[in-house]
C-alpha cells in the first residue's frame, strides 16, 4: 500500500498535482493536521506509530493495522464532510481509539 498523500505538519504532500482537487482527499489529510495540531505534532506521531504497532500485533495485518489507527478511523470516517473541520471538537479521535480485533 503506499500512500496518496501524507500530513506532516504544516503541510499536505501530494503524489500527483491532480490531487490538490480532490476534496475528500483534502479534508482527510487536513483532519490529520488538525489531530497533529492539538497533539503539539511529536506525540501525534508517536502515538500513530505506537497504535500502528499495537494494532499489527493485534491483527497480524498491514490493512488492518493501519485502517484500524484511531487517527486514521476519525479522518476515514469523516473525510466527505467538508463542514467537519469547523465543528469538529478537540481530540475527537478519542472514541475512534477502541476497536475491536
Amino acid at each position: 500500500m503506499s500512500a496518496n498523500a501524507m500530513a506532516i505538519f504544516p503541510f499536505i504532500i501530494l503524489q500527483h498535482k491532480a490531487q490538490k482537487t480532490n476534496t475528500t482527499l483534502i479534508n482527510h489529510e487536513r483532519i490529520h493536521l488538525q489531530q497533529q495540531l492539538e497533539l503539539l505534532i511529536l506525540p501525534f506521531y508517536i502515538l500513530y506509530g505506537l497504535n500502528y504497532l499495537w494494532n499489527l500485533y493485534r491483527f497480524k495485518n498491514h490493512y488492518l493495522a493501519y485502517f484500524n489507527i484511531c487517527f486514521e478511523r476519525e479522518a476515514y470516517a469523516n473525510e466527505s464532510d467538508l463542514g467537519y473541520l469547523k465543528k469538529r471538537k478537540w481530540f475527537s479521535w478519542w472514541p475512534y481509539r477502541a476497536e475491536k480485533p
